[in-house]
């Protein structure tokens, strides 16, 4: 009953936040995309599976548009999960995405990789690496090493004041624990074949910096100070939903936020953001068009709503579902969950 009255709650805050989002900016998102023949958004081909295996997660970042933490119940279960297995063997799928929360916490997660990595698709698991270093987890890294998973870290610096406070006491020395012990196993070192790539989100209410730039100064500094290495930057824009929004209202930056992104607009990171080569999958088996979509609870626009339903043809022919929170996704040189777009 009280999970219930929580999806419920949940459900009721999403929509506030999206007639927040579409009754305090003036220039529809829609119609950005009207003046350049982008509309309607439709996708070009289903190739990616972005699965959230759950809300659970040790840490409580000021930024997490997911609103994850330690007190979350949501969980995938077993058998939204071999459904995700069965969507994931389609022929257009090359990589299949794991978020959370941490997706290191779902009870399934160990079996759920083994047989994804068995399809022969590429298997990317998004980890905060603080869960790596706890006893129940250190195991994962070998883990990961054993089946090729390219791993993709939270690190929004190189130093630890801003690590720590935008993601909570202790988290850059654990996370720097857990880069070295990746390191140790291959993970960032040229030619091992295992990947491992950190991810900047900014601290407060701006655009982030030029990628490549950024990705130079983290190399130099954390070889430098740590001997890590890893090899790919992924800068990523703050997305003005869930708990970045209660803070850009906290802060008294919300409608200037929002302004930036409207009038950092660039169309061609529009032709090519995620949504349209990428489908999200909840952590119940509901069906998006991004990860952002789905803590809006903007479901995707077909008949094929549930995992359990899955159709790439209809999915494909779809209508992209848009807000404002997608001038975020289409400000400068654009965002996705693989960093900058244009």
């Amino acid at each position: 009953m009280q999970t219930l009255q929580k999806q419920k709650n949940e459900l009721t805050n999403a929509k506030k936040q999206v007639e927040r989002l579409e009754t305090t900016t003036k220039v529809k998102f829609s119609e950005k995309l009207e003046k350049i023949n982008l509309f309607p958004l439709k996708p070009i081909k289903i190739e990616i599976l972005q699965i959230n295996l759950g809300k659970l997660c040790n840490q409580v970042c000021e930024h997490c548009h997911v609103d994850a933490g330690p007190d979350r119940t949501e969980i995938m279960i077993k058998e939204v999960l071999l459904q995700c297995l069965a969507a994931a063997k389609h022929s257009t799928i090359h990589t299949i995405d794991l978020t959370g929360g941490a997706p290191e916490m779902n009870p399934d997660f160990r079996w759920f990789v083994s047989e994804l990595s068995q399809l022969g698709k590429k298997v990317i698991v998004r980890s905060n690496l603080t869960i790596l270093t706890y006893k129940k987890y250190l195991d994962i890294p070998q883990f990961y090493a054993d089946n090729k998973v390219t791993v993709v870290s939270s690190l929004p610096c190189y130093t630890k004041g801003n690590v720590d406070k935008q993601r909570g006491n202790g988290v850059f020395e654990r996370s720097i624990q857990a880069l070295q012990r990746l390191n140790e196993l291959g993970y960032g070192k040229e030619g091992s074949g295992l990947e491992l790539d950190l991810v900047f989100n900014p601290g407060g209410a701006s655009l982030p910096p030029e990628q490549v730039a950024l990705e130079f100064d983290y190399k130099r500094e954390l070889k430098a100070l740590f001997n890590i290495e890893f090899n790919s930057l992924y800068a990523i824009t703050n997305l003005p939903i869930s708990r970045f929004l209660d803070f850009l209202l906290k802060e008294g930056n919300y409608e200037d936020y929002m302004n930036k992104l409207i009038e950092s607009f660039n169309p061609a990171a529009a032709q090519e953001v995620m949504c349209r080569n990428t489908i999200s999958v909840g952590w119940d088996g509901k069906l998006f068009d991004c990860d952002f979509n789905q803590m809006l609870e903007l479901g995707v626009a077909s008949s094929s709503q549930n995992i359990k339903d899955f159709n790439a043809k209809e999915l494909t022919n779809r209508n992209i579902i848009l807000g404002q929170h997608c001038y975020g996704c289409t400000a400068g040189a654009g965002s996705s969950c693989q960093g900058t777009i244009a």
